[in-house]
């Protein structure tokens, strides 16, 4: 058993080799900052010290009286107290108090884990308070045996970082550092990573640098560099990734980043909706950042991907990001599965073309004007491999955005769910699972949160207006039927039942994703690497296609009905048989929801 080395950091409580703790606070706002300090054992007892004021704004203080274990927080000038922006832990929520945490306390067992390479990825998404009953790190490890015997190869778990409330789906964090509390403790997460490398498993985390959260953020109080008026986002002025104060900036979010790959052992991070985060500089944050992450020579492999709504292929190409999300290939196999047309689904209607594309080259749109947001959007991806590109045909957002929550199975023919689903975890580009569905779970996933009271009620009235414009909730009777997000309720409904699994249907269901995975495993990753480039496809019909991918050793064909209705001209295509969903007629005849895959050596 080991810890991992100890690595110095500009930020937050530190200990000291001689166990004295190192406190640092960036607040370039304030002349003077006091670290308030609760007293071990004193019920309620306060110890103030002043800190030492610090050139470029840093307020700094070494103290023998705190410990690992010591509770505290910063006092500014007007009596103000806010907890530490880099805390590593919070046991009382965002508005408590920090914690002191010895980050070699937890005995690491994976010295002898090395990652595994990206193109045996097969990605599973979970969120962490609705993945088992208990809610919790520990609890997860219980079910990691059932993610390995599956075919997952990685997990994904949406954002830790300490949220305001007991329930939010992670993408509120204000303390970056945190692991929230309301699953448990730091040491709680890393067990979780560990016990996953001892089952094969890699572990990538969802983290969040384009904004914070509505609450629980007090960095303007003592540092507004922290923020740049000149950039607006959805979430109000940009964090300052190229103002006259953001190299410190910069450094929190690349700090934070090597943070989670190094103190807690991760194999790779997800960044969340990259497109917002906003950056002149000659030097993109999302470029250093992945520079200093390759430079940080970590002892297993490290995958960095992107969540990028402008689809720049050149963030893919430069061997610093492994791959994206790839949501033109979910809203393609979306549309021809369930019939939807509203939003931005409206543009893939009926668009064969758009979909041999998504699944031959990853980008559907690659520069063409996307009429839903009525400019532009992507760039050529055709020579990118596929491998650079996450599938998947439900995640946290395409289900949880929806008024109810509902999962593709309960809102598209079972035949047509079986289809997309053959489509999508054969394909070369990375297949990405949402839990639950490998057994058509039946529970929803719905947003949820737990905000106070000043904007609980504008969360409400926010969510129900969001749907207004569509046709199924445009009177206030329908919209009265959308969960409540504040609601405790929402959250409980939206959890695993994994006694489920003990009903045959979803047995037969589990049974169904294991084989495909088996398939996948023995057939297609073992080309995945030496695919270099993306792949050629042919409309057959309205909803038809055939996708080829070439390796110098094989050839890959998809062969797939998307449709309704009966389909002729697909070609023969000699080769071994590696997957038939549906039966095939004769004379090059695919009857609706039909997919077979070939593969010719």
């Amino acid at each position: 058993m080991s810890s991992s080395p100890r690595r110095s950091r500009p930020f937050g409580a530190e200990l000291e080799d001689d166990g004295r703790v190192r406190f640092r606070l960036w607040a370039p706002g304030h002349e003077r900052i006091e670290l308030e300090l609760q007293i071990t054992g004193a019920q309620g007892a306060r110890l103030l010290l002043p800190m030492q004021r610090e050139p470029d704004g840093w307020h700094g203080l070494i103290s023998s009286a705190a410990r690992a274990g010591s509770l505290y927080k910063f006092r500014l000038p007007d009596g103000t107290v806010v907890p530490d922006p880099a805390s590593r832990y919070q046991p009382s929520d965002v508005h408590g108090a920090s914690q002191v945490i010895d980050p070699n306390a937890y005995r690491w067992v994976d010295g002898d884990w090395r990652g595994r390479p990206w193109h045996e990825a097969v990605v599973y998404e979970l969120h962490l308070g609705c993945f088992t009953s208990a809610g919790t790190y520990l609890a997860a490890c219980e079910r990691l045996d059932h993610l390995a015997s599956l075919g997952v190869t990685a997990v994904e778990v949406m954002p830790v970082a300490d949220f305001p409330g007991r329930r939010n789906w992670g993408y509120d964090g204000v303390l970056p550092y945190a692991p929230d509390a309301s699953y448990g403790r730091p040491e709680h997460f890393k067990a979780f990573i560990d016990t996953a490398h001892q089952k094969g498993l890699m572990v990538i985390l969802d983290v969040v640098y384009n904004h914070f959260g509505p609450e629980g953020n007090y960095l303007s109080l003592y540092c507004p560099q922290f923020f740049n008026e000149r950039h607006q986002t959805p979430w109000g002025a940009a964090i300052d990734f190229d103002g006259h104060d953001s190299r410190i900036v910069r450094e929190f979010i690349i700090q934070n980043a090597l943070y989670w790959l190094e103190e807690f052992h991760l194999d790779g991070l997800r960044l969340d909706a990259v497109h917002a985060i906003r950056d002149d500089s000659p030097t993109h944050l999302l470029t250093e950042l992945a520079q200093r992450v390759r430079a940080a020579e970590l002892p297993r492999a490290v995958h960095l991907i992107l969540e990028n709504e402008h689809n720049e292929a050149i963030r893919l190409s430069a061997s610093l990001y492994d791959a994206q999300w790839n949501d033109d290939v979910h809203h393609a196999l979306h549309v021809a599965a369930s019939g939807e047309r509203e939003g931005y689904y409206a543009d893939y209607v009926g668009d064969t073309e758009k979909l041999g594309r998504a699944l031959a080259q990853g980008f559907a749109y690659q520069g063409e004007i996307m009429p839903y947001r009525g400019s532009a959007r992507g760039e050529p991806s055709a020579k990118l491999p596929p491998r650079r590109f996450v599938a998947f045909i439900q995640n946290h957002d395409q289900v949880g955005n929806r008024a109810l929550g509902e999962r593709l199975h309960q809102i598209a023919p079972s035949a047509a769910v079986g289809a997309v689903t053959a489509v999508y975890l054969l394909l070369p580009q990375i297949p990405m699972l949402f839990m639950g569905e490998e057994w058509h779970a039946g529970q929803p996933f719905q947003f949820f949160c737990d905000f106070g009271a000043e904007l609980a009620q504008a969360v409400r009235d926010g969510r129900r207006q969001e749907f207004s414009r569509f046709a199924a909730f445009q009177s206030e009777q329908a919209r009265d039927r959308i969960p409540d997000p504040q609601s405790e309720q929402t959250f409980l409904d939206s959890k695993l039942d994994w006694t489920a699994l003990e009903q045959p249907s979803h047995a037969s269901a589990l049974r169904w994703y294991q084989e495909l995975l088996a398939a996948r495993r023995r057939h297609v990753v073992p080309l995945i690497s030496a695919i270099g480039h993306g792949g050629r496809y042919t409309v057959i019909d309205h909803g038809a296609v055939m996708v080829q991918w070439q390796s110098p050793v094989a050839e890959l064909t998809l062969l797939a009905n998307l449709s309704a209705r009966r389909v002729t001209g697909f070609p023969e295509v000699p080769g071994h048989l590696l997957w038939e969903q549906g039966q095939i007629e004769a004379s090059g005849t695919y009857p609706p929801w039909c997919v077979r895959w070939m593969l010719r050596t």
